[in-house]
Order: C-alpha cells, then sequence, then structure tokens
C-alpha cells in the first residue's frame, strides 16, 4: 500500500470497498479439522514454556556468582568481566520476556476456549497462567471476549477505539485556522518517550483506568470492581475470584522481597514480566492499529467485517513463532475465529488468504519501525462517515471508503 506524498488529494486514495462475504462462508473455506482441539497439545505446549521457564532462571543464578566473583576479576579485567555479567542478565531478560509471553499466550488460548474442549480446564489453566503475570484471568476473558464480538466498532469495541478529530480538538479540515503542526506537532524525543510508556504502561493503565478503551463508559471503569459497567452482576463472583488471584499474588511478591530482596525479585521476575506488558502491547497495538485498517460505525459494521480489520505480522521471526505461539503471525484468523488453537493457525491461515484475496491483510515491516510508522501515522478519524481509516499528523490517509451494501448473514 504505497503511503501519501506531499502532493496529497482525497479522491487519488485507493478505494474501500468493505467485506462482502458472511461469517458462514468464510468458515466453509476452511478444513474442519483445524478447528479440533487437543488437551494433550495444549498441555505440551505449556509445559515446554514452563520448563524452559525454569531452565531460563536455572542459567540466571549463575551469572552473578560466575562473573562478580574472585574468579571472574582474576580472570578478566573488572570492566570486561561487568559488560560481560550484564550481557548475560540482558540475555536472561530477553528471553525470559519472551517465554512469560509464551505462557500469557497459552492463558489467552485458555480465555478464548481454545486449549481444551473442557471449560473447567481451560478456565483452571488460564486462571493460573495469567495470575502469575498479574492478569485478572476472568475479568479479562470478559472484556476481552467482548472486544473480539465488537473488533472494529467505534461505537461498542472495548480497546484501541480511534480517537476522532473532536476528541483532539481539530478544527475541520475546512476551517482555515487549522494547523496540523500546531496541535499534533511533536519531538521524535517526546515522541519516543510517549512511546516507550505506552509500552510499559498501556496494559495495566487499560486493566485499572479504560485508558484506550471505549470512551463511553464512566471515568472510573476498571476491571477490579465487580460493579463495572464492563460486567453483568452474574459475572460479579468471576471477577472477586479474578481480584482474589492478583491479591495472592501481591502476597507472594511480597514475601518473596522479604526473602530474598527487592533487587532479586525485580531481576529475576519483574524485568520479565515488564517485557511481557511491552510485548503484548506492541503485538496488540500492531494488529489493531494500521492506516489501512478500516473502522466502522452503525449498520455498516458486522462480526465477519471487524476481524478482517487487523493486521498479521512475522513479529520476530523465528522467535516470536516458537516463543510466542504465533500469536503475532496469524492474528487475522483468530479474530476471525477465538476457539482455533494456534497451533492451527499456520495452515488454516493459508485457506482464509486464498478466501479473503485482498481484504486478507499482512504487513511485512520490520516490527520496531511499523511500531514508530504507526504510532506517528495514526492520529484520529473523522467524526463523520460510517467507514474511516486513521489519518496521519498531516490530516492524510492512505485509503478512502467507497460506498457499498451490507451484506447480513
Amino acid at each position: 500500500m504505497s503511503r501519501p506524498t506531499e502532493k496529497y488529494n482525497e479522491q487519488d486514495l485507493p478505494a474501500y470497498t468493505p467485506l462482502p462475504w458472511t461469517l458462514k462462508e468464510i468458515r466453509a473455506a476452511i478444513p474442519a479439522k483445524y478447528f479440533v482441539r487437543d488437551t494433550r497439545r495444549g498441555i505440551y505446549f505449556l509445559t515446554r514454556d514452563l520448563l524452559l521457564a525454569a531452565a531460563a532462571w536455572s542459567l540466571a543464578l549463575r551469572i552473578d556468582p560466575l562473573l562478580k566473583g574472585p574468579k571472574a576479576t582474576g580472570a578478566m579485567p573488572y570492566p570486561l568481566s561487568e559488560a560481560v555479567r550484564w550481557l548475560g542478565w540482558c540475555t536472561y531478560w530477553w528471553f525470559q520476556g519472551l517465554i512469560f509471553t509464551g505462557i500469557w499466550v497459552i492463558g489467552h488460548e485458555c480465555g478464548h476456549g481454545a486449549f481444551s474442549d473442557h471449560k473447567l480446564v481451560n478456565d483452571c489453566f488460564g486462571f493460573v497462567t495469567h495470575t502469575f503475570l498479574w492478569t485478572p484471568y476472568f475479568s479479562w476473558k470478559i472484556s476481552h471476549h467482548r472486544h473480539h464480538s465488537n473488533h472494529g466498532s467505534m461505537e461498542r469495541d472495548e480497546v484501541y477505539v480511534p480517537k476522532t478529530r473532536s476528541d483532539l480538538g481539530l478544527p475541520k479540515e475546512t476551517d482555515t485556522k487549522l494547523d496540523y503542526d500546531e496541535i499534533l506537532g511533536d519531538t521524535p524525543i517526546y515522541t519516543l518517550y510517549m512511546l516507550i510508556r505506552q509500552q510499559l504502561l498501556a496494559f495495566p493503565a487499560y486493566l485499572l483506568f479504560n485508558v484506550s478503551g471505549q470512551k463511553t463508559y464512566p471515568k472510573w471503569t476498571n476491571h477490579f470492581d465487580p460493579n463495572s459497567i464492563l460486567f453483568t452482576p452474574a459475572q460479579r463472583n468471576a471477577v472477586l475470584v479474578s481480584n482474589a488471584g492478583i491479591a495472592i499474588m501481591i502476597f507472594a511478591v511480597t514475601y518473596a522481597i522479604r526473602l530474598f530482596g527487592f533487587a532479586t525479585v525485580i531481576k529475576y521476575y519483574g524485568i520479565p514480566w515488564l517485557l511481557v506488558s511491552h510485548w503484548f502491547i506492541m503485538i496488540t497495538y500492531l494488529h489493531h492499529t494500521d492506516p489501512v485498517i478500516p473502522h466502522y460505525r452503525g449498520k455498516e459494521w458486522n462480526f465477519q467485517r471487524g476481524a478482517a480489520a487487523t493486521v498479521d505480522r512475522p513479529i520476530l521471526g523465528w522467535q516470536g513463532r516458537f516463543f510466542l505461539h504465533d500469536v503475532a503471525h496469524f492474528h487475522v484468523i483468530h479474530h476471525f475465529f477465538p476457539k482455533m488453537p494456534f497451533y492451527h493457525t499456520p495452515e488454516a491461515t493459508k485457506y482464509l488468504k486464498a478466501f479473503l484475496g485482498e481484504d486478507y491483510m499482512t504487513d511485512e515491516t520490520p516490527a520496531f519501525k511499523a511500531l514508530w510508522r504507526n504510532y506517528n501515522s495514526c492520529q484520529f478519524v473523522e467524526d463523520e462517515g460510517d467507514v474511516l481509516f486513521y489519518r496521519d499528523r498531516k490530516g492524510r490517509a492512505v485509503r478512502r471508503p467507497k460506498s457499498n451494501g451490507l451484506k447480513n448473514e
């Protein structure tokens, strides 16, 4: 997809026609075997991840004794031994962060019912894995399900709802006082600061304060209040169970700090967890935020159109496939069929791609480059219209909607 040039003319942009097929037609294009869930296979992948985490932790225990003691300082100059030691810790943090993220992805599979045919199995494994990584399993499961059910809808989606022109206080395009640079222009350093803040804090901020969530919700909406608008009265006990899990984690980490010290807990657990937050936000942000992705209002939205409004990305190459269970590489089909196990998504995506044609979206731009580009390119959508595309800091889009009738199931 070509990016806008300085000679920008809205009418020159490629016209987008919304997805015409029904969900039934799309599902029929994918062999039934790819929808089969295998509990033993799911447990195998979780066991593999837990063993990898234990192995990484075991190796990390040896970093300081080997490289900080008298033998290390005697065998090599102190600056060199310190550099090697920090390299060892950075290596541990990188891979343990990926392993922890993979464990989080398994919990995500459980939340969708893709881990097993049995609800109790899904919820037991999902509760333990997500609680270990500071995610309130049942509360998150409820709101995340609503995200999948309404993805791409400006009125009903749960998260990554675009800001509108009026949200940012931007005058209309025809207003002579409009100055995009004055309102949206930021220095690269400030933009980088805001991007790093997003990567590290966005997920806790969403859980605690509904940051980037649906704008129509009350001010203090969060995932820990059983009476929140996010939940029905029947879901209240599930939220309390999630809260109890987080309370147990608070106790466990506090106890570990008293036993081993704050720095030790941060080194072995805290930094890898922080990287889970980073990878999770980066992956989901890039799935749902791109200039080519449509968002819908009113009757132009339906489930399958919302499901198609996401992008597959080969984030981290082989490491993303192995450690992150293909969560970034094959996300489009996950939005169409959330109960499909991740280990079937590579093959099933081939059929989906063949059926959807140009309506299947993928982008092989290196992940960090795409993150920077999209953070700058995806600023707002218009207040009017039923099919919307992000505009950049100059008010430019890369696609324009074309009128098309809605085909219902």
